[in-house]
């Protein structure tokens, strides 16, 4: 297995705590603050799980430049007083940056007992396959 370090542990709620601050900002009708705390708190979370060398790799690969472009610019339009659209945009680049790995969540969440069966309902199982992309691979 692996060991779990202090900052990691911190990492993680940093992250949470940002994924909180974005929830509680558009459920605040995009209160710029909550969200601009959000996106900075999720951001060094993220640079603490996997690192700051992965983290700045991860957003600036070659393939990657049109999300990371739009997941900043994104946070950018939001500290400059525009909250709901710094956020759509945001949301665009956060697509095209995890879009890789949604596949992989999916099938996480297909082996989770009571949301697996929830998500495998007939009208629901479609529609995650879309979201996901490639059905083939989340198949259980």
């Amino acid at each position: 297995m692996f060991e779990v370090t202090d900052v990691q542990k911190i990492g993680v709620g940093l992250a949470a705590f940002g994924i909180g601050f974005l929830f509680f900002g558009v459920l605040l009708v995009f209160d710029k603050g909550l969200l601009a705390i959000g996106n900075i708190l999720f951001i060094s979370g993220l640079a603490c799980v996997i690192g700051f060398g992965r983290t700045f790799r991860f957003f600036f690969q070659r393939h990657k430049v049109k999300g990371s472009a739009a997941f900043f610019g994104g946070i950018f339009v939001v500290l400059f007083g525009w909250p709901f659209v710094g956020m759509l945009i945001e949301m665009y680049g956060f697509v095209l940056l995890f879009s890789g790995f949604f596949p992989v969540a999916v099938n996480f969440l297909r082996r989770i007992p009571v949301l697996g069966m929830f998500l495998n309902f007939p009208g629901i199982k479609g529609m995650v396959d879309r979201f996901a992309g490639d059905s083939s691979r989340t198949m259980v």
